[in-house]
């Protein structure tokens, strides 16, 4: 492995290990068959320790931050089967168009995919609930600390889209800004009780530093 393709390894341990996904990669092959993914990159790793590997969740390709993957299938298949109950904080930073008038919101909608698989609000769709906390705003943009209960594919970016507030670099849910040629959501925090141990363990990924713009 290349010293340009390092992983950001975030923890591990000989059962779990969390890594800090960047922006524009896929964390698994698609059907275009993308060689260069999260995944790969993970396996080549793990290979060289004689370690197997398997992803517990995923995150979209243009979205950074916090991924967990399982050193056997047992441990995953275990996460994965009770991953809404294991799970007990799931944090995310992001940086919307326009100013958030609210300090903070839950957002509860129902929802579902298209053939284009774009997600859209439905009434007949499945539960998403998404909160946000206004951190900082200004006339153009407002920095928002989300936390989810749910993990419905595309949720937050649906979710801010439906109250105005796209976020920056989302061309797909409503987005004409790009500042930071990426979009502006970041994984940052995973807190989850370990089913082999039983115990808490917190997981934190630090704010981008090209988000820095934003927090000056």
């Amino acid at each position: 492995m290349k010293k340009s393709d390092k992983l950001d390894i975030i923890y591990e341990d000989k059962n779990i290990l969390v890594v800090n996904k960047p922006a524009h990669m896929l964390c698994v092959q698609t059907d275009k068959g993308v060689s260069v993914t999260l995944y790969n990159k993970v396996y080549e790793y793990l290979h060289k320790k004689n370690q197997k590997v398997f992803i517990v969740h995923r995150l979209d390709k243009d979205t950074s931050g916090l991924v967990l993957f399982a050193k056997n299938e047992d441990l995953k298949n275990k996460l994965q089967d009770n991953w809404n109950d294991i799970v007990k904080v799931r944090e995310y930073y992001t940086v919307v168009e326009g100013s958030v008038k609210e300090d903070k919101g839950t957002i509860k909608q129902y929802l579902k995919e298209n053939k284009q698989l774009k997600t859209y609000v439905s009434k007949d769709g499945k539960l998403a609930i998404t909160h946000f906390e206004v951190m900082k705003r200004s006339k153009n943009y407002t920095i928002l600390k989300i936390l989810i209960d749910t993990g419905r594919k595309n949720q937050i970016r649906v979710a801010m889209e439906s109250i105005g507030h796209p976020i920056f670099g989302d061309t797909k849910y409503g987005s004409t800004k790009n500042p930071l040629r990426r979009m502006c959501l970041h994984a940052s925090r995973l807190v989850l009780i370990n089913p082999i141990t039983h115990k808490e363990m917190e997981f934190v990924s630090k704010i981008p530093k090209e988000f820095d713009i934003f927090a000056s």
